[in-house]
């Protein structure tokens, strides 16, 4: 893990890398609290989906972090997790 947090620490210097990291930052966050909630619940990708109403493989793009969705589809998820989906602008 250390040698990770190196690579990252020294990738991160690079201002372009950097943006486009920074860029992602939100649809990463997002994916790591839906992962971290799901395994908290105990519960698969499939079980997420059926909670939500959809398929398994909307619930593995939104967890893969390279997927942009919609405010509904977050309401959904949030739900179906018991949790509430919290928005602001700063």
């Amino acid at each position: 893990m250390k040698s990770f947090k190196n690579f990252k620490k020294k990738a991160l210097r690079d201002k372009a890398l950097k943006k486009a990291y920074d860029e992602l930052a939100l649809e990463f966050a997002i994916a790591k609290m839906v992962i971290e909630r799901r395994l908290e619940e105990g519960i698969t990708q499939s079980e997420l989906a059926d909670r939500v109403g959809t398929k398994q493989s909307a619930i593995s793009r939104l967890e893969s972090g390279n997927y942009n969705p919609s405010l509904s589809f977050l309401m959904k998820v949030a739900e179906a997790l018991d949790l509430k989906l919290v928005v602001t602008m700063q």
